[in-house]
């Protein structure tokens, strides 16, 4: 339940702000040897070394290139607001847990962002992070209680590992969205948003119909930092009606 591109396909999936824009850079960086790696992981990594993206995260600290993808959506949407509580499902490596704590002004004293996700996560300054499976039971009474009151925005970046069978991945990552909405509807506050990504599919339309029955606004949304071969999409829902 990692974001995307932080680890390459066979492995286990492990400040400064600014408007998420950055400027082009011609493809051309090939690996010189391919020695013990498949061609999938040839293909990643080959990909990771000629990303603008992924060098400005490094360059500006972010934990992922995924994190220019929340930072455009909330510098276009102006979603977080000093003082807001916000969950992040799904949030290593912990690039948007990195966004929403400098903006909604989350400190060690009084922390407003809590994040959850398999994989162990490095402290991020003003965010409870807990190291567990979002799926399992016990995850939202844990979630609510670090929170400590509703959430004014529930974000989920979340995505289950691939099988490589699409349509097995797509029921799989539609079950982790599905969970999502439900959980959101249990912990936002009147008013508060719903940030989470989806792929593209048959079933999408029929989550989209239930959000908009409790959003006052539902839109789709590609960031630019979304690969341009990529089937994800966000869809961001404003306005809870309690």
């Amino acid at each position: 339940m990692s974001n995307e591109g932080s680890k390459p396909p066979g492995h286990t999936p492990g400040k400064q702000k600014g408007k998420a824009k950055v400027s082009g850079r011609e493809m051309g960086v090939r690996l010189r040897t391919a020695n013990k790696r498949t061609t999938s992981q040839q293909k990643w990594l080959e990909r990771q070394l000629n990303d603008p993206y992924v060098a400005r995260a490094k360059a500006e600290g972010w934990r992922s290139r995924a994190a220019f993808k929340f930072l455009e959506i909330d510098d276009r949407y102006k979603l977080l607001k000093p003082g807001m509580r916000i969950l992040d499902l799904g949030c290593a490596p912990g690039g948007w847990s990195q966004i929403a704590a400098q903006r909604v002004k989350s400190t060690e004293a009084k922390p407003l962002v809590v994040g959850i996700d398999l994989l162990p996560v490095d402290p991020i300054p003003g965010v409870k992070l807990l190291e567990m499976d979002f799926m399992e039971p016990e995850a939202d009474e844990r979630l609510k209680t670090e929170l400590g009151g509703l959430a004014d925005g529930v974000l989920s970046d979340m995505a289950a590992n691939t099988t490589g069978h699409k349509k097995t991945d797509h029921l799989r990552i539609m079950g982790l969205a599905e969970a999502a909405v439900v959980f959101a509807r249990e912990v936002t506050a009147p008013g508060g948003f719903f940030l989470c990504k989806l792929f593209q599919g048959g079933d999408t339309a029929t989550l989209i119909t239930e959000l908009k029955r409790d959003f006052a606004q539902v839109r789709h949304v590609k960031p630019a930092a979304s690969r341009s071969d990529s089937s994800e999409m966000y869809v961001l829902a404003t306005g809870f009606r309690g």
